[in-house]
């Protein structure tokens, strides 16, 4: 029987048709994966079915638990059991996890919350989701992994009927990407219908039940994903075409010692005792590409920033070399003028202001290449930004559009054009696919590939080893601030990586 089923949803912004008579039937007790490349209509989809887009702003009918469903917000599809989980999470760090579990649905008389009840309940929670933490913590003192379960458990609390998964995992590494999987079968179990968005196939393949996939706001397929589906016919529906290599072929010769850091510390920014990075040294050849592997929380990221302008940590001590000459980076200006620059694994906080245009966020970290003395030159910026669009693929009507409005795949672009147009001699990318869908990964690739062609030195962070394996000639493994070892491209498989984080 159809718990929810939706039909002939069209919407339309201006100058763009989102959706166009889109089609979604999700049967009870199943866990069904709606999948298409970034820009596709999968978010708005689930915000007209969650009431973030209300009835009578788009066209269609949508039929839920056997009654017409015409939700005006949020609340009104909450009050159905309707839950819908962001990719960014909806927790607030300083509050305990009883806080965060029934903000706003507070177990009160008379305007005084009872505490006893509130902290029995959210014991309950926690152990439906696999939680053993005391109700008092701070969500601020746990890990990503175990915020991802505390807002299932605060949907949970809400009587939930249909759970929406947007990118569950896409923070998460293996080990707690896997838990929270197996807790989707777990609930699936107890009958809870799950609709789960995700990049990532294999997990697609590993939980869902059936497939929807959309591309350019049309249903194109649904497919029994337990009757042997394949990646790469999820791979073809939502691309449109055929795609025999996940990775670009690419031929490298890596030339002279380009990047040298040797005995790298750093220590916590707040807790003084702490040493994050210890002793790290590593070498970048131009035109190579060399990535860092390692679990979350090994140290990566916080590598990277140190290394970048200092923008992390504090009693840092190590040397760089660039071309065999010792460079200065101790604030951002001076690794930027240096040669050196860094991709963020956080492109929606840190790495662009989604509310400017891309030709705002192109030109922003180089103002001086489009200024003459201290007056912008907007004639300048906007050619640089076109140039940009145009060499990186980057989807959009006009350069004047709000970064804000582009699919996850373009606004990586724009971060990536905004660090090209600093001309590094080296680029550190932190999770340069992360939340991206297989077709945009590969152009990320290309330009990646193109970047090394062009004598450039890429380090390349990321949590999926198939990533790294696919597109790196050498691949560094950190484990708790150290590196652990070194493999050739030749000599790397995933479990050899895993043998060396495990048995340091």
């Amino acid at each position: 029987m159809a718990l929810l089923s939706m039909q002939d949803i069209s919407k339309t912004f201006p100058g763009v048709k989102a959706l166009d008579q889109v089609n979604l039937d999700v049967q009870q007790g199943e866990i069904h994966a709606v999948v298409g490349e970034n820009g596709a209509g999968k978010s708005t989809l689930m915000k007209i079915l969650s009431g973030v887009y209300p009835h009578g702003s788009y066209d269609g009918k949508i039929q839920f638990d056997g009654a017409p469903a015409q939700f005006a917000n949020i609340s009104d599809s909450e009050r159905q059991g309707i839950i819908i989980i962001h990719q960014e999470l909806a927790l607030v760090p300083q509050l305990s996890i009883s806080e965060n579990i029934f903000l706003g649905n507070e177990r009160a008389k008379s305007g005084v919350i009872n505490w006893r009840e509130t902290n029995r309940r959210t014991e309950e929670l926690l152990a439906k989701v696999g939680l053993a933490e005391a109700p008092s913590t701070l969500v601020d003192n746990i890990g990503v992994g175990k915020q991802q379960l505390v807002e299932i458990a605060k949907a949970l609390s809400k009587q939930v009927k249909l759970l929406i998964l947007d990118e569950p995992t896409a923070a998460l590494q293996e080990n707690d990407s896997r838990k929270l999987l197996d807790l989707m079968l777990e609930l699936k179990a107890q009958g809870v219908t799950s609709i789960i968005i995700s990049h990532k196939l294999n997990e697609v393949r590993y939980v869902a039940d059936t497939v929807t996939v959309i591309r350019d706001g049309m249903t194109v397929s649904r497919l029994d994903a337990k009757a042997g589906l394949s990646e790469d016919e999820i791979v073809r529906d939502m691309v449109g075409r055929e795609m025999t290599h996940r990775f670009p072929e690419h031929q490298r010769s890596p030339g002279k010692l380009l990047l040298e850091v040797k005995n790298w510390d750093v220590w916590h920014p707040e807790h003084t005792g702490r040493q994050v990075i210890r002793d790290v040294s590593f070498a970048v050849r131009a035109g190579e590409v060399v990535g860092i592997a390692g679990l979350m929380g090994s140290g990566r990221t916080e590598l990277a920033m140190s290394i970048f302008g200092r923008s992390y940590g504090r009693n840092i001590s190590g040397s760089v070399k660039l071309n065999d000459n010792e460079i200065d980076v101790s604030t951002v200006d001076k690794a930027i003028s240096a040669g050196i620059s860094y991709v963020t694994e956080d492109r929606k906080s840190l790495g662009l202001v989604l509310d400017e245009t891309i030709r705002f966020n192109t030109t922003l970290a180089n103002l001086e290449g489009v200024s003459s003395g201290s007056v912008l030159k907007r004639n300048d910026e906007t050619k640089v930004a076109e140039k940009f669009k145009k060499a990186l693929a980057i989807r959009t009507p006009s350069v004047f559009q709000k970064t804000v409005n582009l699919s996850g795949g373009n606004q990586q672009k724009v971060v990536l054009a905004k660090w090209l147009f600093t001309e590094p001699e080296v680029l550190i990318l932190d999770e340069p696919t992360r939340g991206i869908d297989v077709g945009a990964k590969y152009e990320i690739y290309t330009i990646i590939n193109d970047l090394a062609d062009q004598g450039k030195g890429v380090v390349m962070i990321s949590s999926e080893m198939p990533e790294l394996l696919g597109m790196c000639d050498r691949i560094y493994v950190m484990n708790e601030g150290a590196l652990v070892g070194e493999l050739n491209a030749e000599d790397a498989s995933q479990e050899r990586i895993m043998s060396l984080i495990v048995n340091e």
